[in-house]
């Protein structure tokens, strides 16, 4: 329901007029992210400039017993964001200075707001870098990435978001101001900024961030290689790895991605490939051209046709736009698609590729499939279209198998993009009543009010694992 005209003044109060938002035209833009299947209409949203204003803004939903959620730039692609009970939606887009970048300590002080991409480039001035890179990096918020522990192509050599981040300022549900860390790495005691960091905002709000930045490489090598099969591309990242080659990313692309990225940008990528790796090298120059030869001996020895190395950084800089930008281009293929985001262990890579393609079979539907492969993390895009509920109904059913499969060999149903509203009933498939009651205590002891970012993450009691679209529930 809308705000009353007493409460709009009181966050006008708190925000000033451009700082509230709850016009219709307003809370239909916010009321999804990149999760296309469900939308939640928020009552309205609000955007504080500064930590006073979050910490204000928490107090008045306590008061009046309103829920809220926080948002960051809306890429999240599990539904983290939305307001399931109504309430309110903090927009903390607009907290986006960067404070500090101390090149001596190799540390950033950053406000939430503050584009991942944007912080990569100020730090890189000082020969550092931002080290967790998801392929929305350009849009997407440190604060975002630091509530669903984002990872990216490069997390198989510099981890996630969690080991990259050394201090928070928290604003509590309670409506309280919480310090954890510092500039170093944290001490001995109970780990409480750990258990913050992918909570997906049910345990507080990042208002400050303290970040670990690391040396750009030395040197860096960036190479395509181009295979008649997915199998046969996915057999190939296991075996480097098990050469002692560890590559800052290996990416898998398959033929349905390749389609849409060459109808969007023109890169050249070969039409008859049935997958192509992008695989980067980074480290000491010397020792490049060695683990170079291993990769070609392994790509080769899988069936690889064609193998080419960016001769630049232009070149480089077209392959990476292939692949962070491979989702954006599905639009021109399909009206709409939903992505999953398993993880299995790295062996299982070619067996959940070959799940993949005869799920799509049987259900009569595309999917395409990109991964980071050489950590077992699945992005397959199951294309339907939104019109048509046969069309949703089965792109629900493929999803829901996908994910039951990586269970199923011994992974996960999420690596990167959280759990949110989509994958919570998921849960009791991974853990143990005891564990799950467990999460839920702590959630509790978090928030006692109840009222942050309510009815994300944990299962809500449904005995089987439930896909939901437009009101409807699939069981799997």
């Amino acid at each position: 329901m809308a705000l009353t005209r007493e409460q709009r003044r009181q966050l006008v109060a708190i925000l000033g007029e451009d700082g509230v938002l709850d016009d219709p035209t307003h809370r239909r833009i916010y009321d999804g992210d990149a999760y296309t299947l469900d939308r939640f209409t928020p009552d309205a949203i609000v955007l504080p400039r500064e930590q006073d204003q979050v910490l204000e803004v928490v107090r008045w939903c306590n008061r009046h017993q309103i829920p809220y959620a926080p948002r960051g730039a809306g890429t999240g692609l599990s539904g983290g964001c939305l307001t399931l009970r109504g309430g309110l939606q903090i927009g903390l887009a607009r907290m986006r200075r960067i404070l500090e970048i101390d090149p001596f300590l190799r540390v950033a002080r950053v406000e939430p707001g503050v584009v991942n991409l944007d912080l990569g480039i100020a730090a890189a001035a000082h020969g550092l870098t931002f080290a967790p890179d998801p392929s929305s990096q350009a849009a997407c918020t440190l604060g975002g990435d630091f509530a669903g522990n984002s990872g990216g192509p490069h997390c198989l050599k510099y981890g996630v978001t969690l080991p990259h981040i050394l201090g928070a300022t928290v604003v509590t549900p309670e409506g309280e101001l919480l310090k954890l860390g510092g500039r170093h790495d944290p001490g001995p005691g109970v780990d409480l900024l750990g258990l913050l960091v992918g909570s997906e905002g049910t345990a507080g709000l990042a208002v400050e961030l303290t970040l670990r930045l690391t040396p750009l490489p030395k040197a860096v090598r960036t190479l395509l290689a181009v295979f008649p099969t997915v199998t046969a591309a996915a057999h190939s990242v296991s075996r480097v790895i098990a050469r002692g080659v560890i590559p800052a990313a290996m990416e898998l692309i398959d033929a349905v991605m390749i389609r849409a990225v060459e109808r969007a940008f023109q890169l050249g990528f070969p039409q008859d490939a049935g997958a192509v790796l992008l695989i980067e090298l980074d480290g000491a120059a010397e020792d490049l051209p060695a683990q170079e030869r291993v990769v070609e001996e392994v790509c080769r020895q899988y069936g690889c046709r064609q193998l080419e190395v960016a001769k630049n950084e232009r070149e480089r800089a077209l392959l990476w736009k292939a692949r962070k930008h491979a989702f954006g281009a599905v639009g021109r293929i399909s009206p709409d698609y939903a992505t999953q985001d398993g993880v299995v262990p790295r062996a299982m890579v070619p067996a959940i590729c070959d799940f993949i393609a005869d799920a799509a079979r049987r259900y009569g539907l595309t999917v395409g499939v990109v991964l980071h492969a050489g950590d077992g993390n699945i992005h397959p895009a199951i294309l339907y279209d939104r019109r048509d509920a046969d069309s949703v109904e089965r792109a629900l059913r493929v999803g829901g198998e996908i994910l039951q499969a990586c269970i199923d060999m011994g992974g996960s149903p999420t690596g990167e993009h959280g759990v949110g509203m989509e994958k919570r009933e998921f849960l009791p498939l991974i853990f143990s009543a005891d564990e799950v009651d467990a999460q839920r205590q702590i959630r509790e002891a978090l928030d006692s009010t109840g009222l942050c970012n309510p009815l994300k993450v944990l299962p809500t009691g449904g005995e089987c694992a439930e896909l939901r679209v437009a009101g409807r529930q699939v069981a799997l």
